[in-house]
This record gives structure tokens, sequence and C-alpha cells, in this order.
């Protein structure tokens, strides 16, 4: 695990997210200082105008940080892929955080829940000092937060609360946190490996008479 302020002192490092409904992007400076887009539309757009306004050229980045999830896995995904190729024409170390954790860390309360929507009546779930679970609704116990613009498809929990999830805000908040972790092949997070049914193909035939 490191700190941003440690993996930061490379600088410039570049912060990608795409969790919430808007892409985040951020210029990082090693005394932590930095400069934010906030582009609106979807993130395979959105994160290319991002580091147009921004000025940056992936040839002059030293390190890149981005954010694993749980949030958009089509966001994250987006970002994953871009940073596979753009590391491969032009090698620098990257590092990955969680969502959730960043939130939890913020918060700084052990008894409050941040939460993400995980489809099919089912939430992401951590508590600070916690592992990353997955609970249905009818498990989660308040206090529950929300990160804010986070999608969600199922019904919000009962007295759930909206927290903000703007980094300009977080990252003075999470700057000496030890919540990244090396991501030598970026990828979104996922509970668990995904499974394959094995299907055995046939050749289709006409039904036998009479049937």
């Amino acid at each position: 695990m490191a700190t941003f302020r440690e993996v930061c002192q490379a600088g410039p490092i570049v912060l990608l997210d795409a969790a919430a409904a808007q892409v985040q992007v951020g210029l990082i400076a090693s005394s932590g200082e930095a400069r934010w887009s906030t582009p609106p539309g979807e993130s395979g757009v959105a994160v290319f105008q991002a580091l147009e306004e921004l000025g940056v050229k992936p040839s002059q980045v030293r390190g890149w940080i981005y954010c694993e999830g749980p949030g958009s896995i089509l966001g994250i995904r987006t970002v994953a892929m871009a940073l596979r190729q753009w590391t491969l024409l032009h090698p620098a170390p990257v590092h990955r955080y969680a969502s959730l954790a960043v939130v939890a860390h913020t918060l700084s309360d052990p008894a409050a829940a941040i939460i993400a929507d995980a489809r099919r009546e089912t939430w992401h779930h951590l508590r600070l000092g916690e592992p990353l679970r997955r609970l249905p609704t009818k498990d989660l116990q308040p206090p529950l937060f929300l990160p804010a613009s986070f999608r969600t498809w199922s019904s919000l929990p009962a007295g759930v609360q909206v927290t903000p999830y703007d980094w300009p805000r977080l990252l003075p908040l999470v700057w000496d946190a030890d919540l990244l972790r090396p991501a030598p092949e970026p990828d979104a997070f996922l509970h668990e490996d995904p499974s394959y049914v094995t299907w055995t193909p046939r050749i289709h035939q006409a039904p036998a008479p009479g049937v």
C-alpha cells in the first residue's frame, strides 16, 4: 500500500476517476496542488477531453492513479483500457484505489457503511477497516452513505445519505492515507472472477415425425 503523497512525489501524476456519472481527471503536483477537469458526457469521450483541457500528453506523464471501482463498470473499463495502451507505448507506474475506501476514510466513522449499487438488489458495502463485501438490500444496516452521482438501478435503502464524491475536496483528506496499490495490469474491480457455462454445439435437426 502507498499514500497519495508518496506516489505523487514523482509528479506530474494524473488521477483518472470514472466511477461516478461524471468523469474526474486531475493533474497532481508533488506538493499536492492539483488542476482538475470534469467534462460532461460519457467516459469514452470525457476522459480524453479532460486530458486535452489539462494539457496532458501520455508521453510526459510519470505516473497514473485510477479508480478500479466499485462504480460505473463501463467508465472504469474505459480508463483501464486507455491506461494499458498508454503505458505500453510510454511505460509509467500505475496505482489503483477503491472508491468506497476513499469515502470511508474521509468520513472517519467506523460505524458508517459506504455502499454502491451492485445490481439485482445487492450492494457493494464497506466499513472503515473492513473488507469490501456484496450484500442484499435486506442485510444493510444504517448509517448508510452513497457517493454522490453514483448510478443506481435498485431502490435506495431506507435512510441512505448521499455524501460528496468530489476529488478537489477529497484529495486533501486522503493525501496521507494508505489507499493505493500497484496496478501493473489495470482493470475493473470484480468480487469474483466471471464464470462461464460450457456449451456443446449441435447440428439443428427437424423434429421427429409426430412430435
